[in-house]
């Protein structure tokens, strides 16, 4: 279990816990990944997930169980993953440290 490799606040922490118990097929946890696509090169990646695939890091933090896909590890280091709210829209949100740039919309970023 390894907490250094992405971290969660509490609105993150809960919002996943809402969205797992509220699912009509069970989970474990969330997978995490990143996939190439997007203006900047690049894109993070969610789903549902009942097992750790083998090379998963397994990340466990505030009633959370997060699989981070072994080929984003090195992407990833460091990222606090955050849920936000505002009047216009709602979503969780990476602050990733490894970041050199997004695009415009904030859907893809580049390394």
């Amino acid at each position: 279990m390894n907490t250094s490799v992405m971290s969660l606040t509490d609105a993150a922490a809960d919002r996943v816990k809402h969205l797992m118990a509220n699912r009509s097929e069970p989970a474990n946890g969330l997978r995490i990944g990143i996939r190439t696509g997007g203006c900047s090169g690049m894109a993070y990646e969610m789903e549902f997930a009942q097992d750790k695939e083998p090379l998963d890091e397994v990340v466990e933090q505030k009633g959370v169980k997060l699989f981070v896909d072994s080929k984003a590890l090195m992407f990833l280091i460091g990222t606090e993953m955050d849920y936000v709210e505002d009047k216009l829209q709602s979503g969780f949100v990476f602050n990733n440290p490894n970041e050199k740039g997004r695009c415009g919309c904030g859907e893809s970023f580049h390394v």
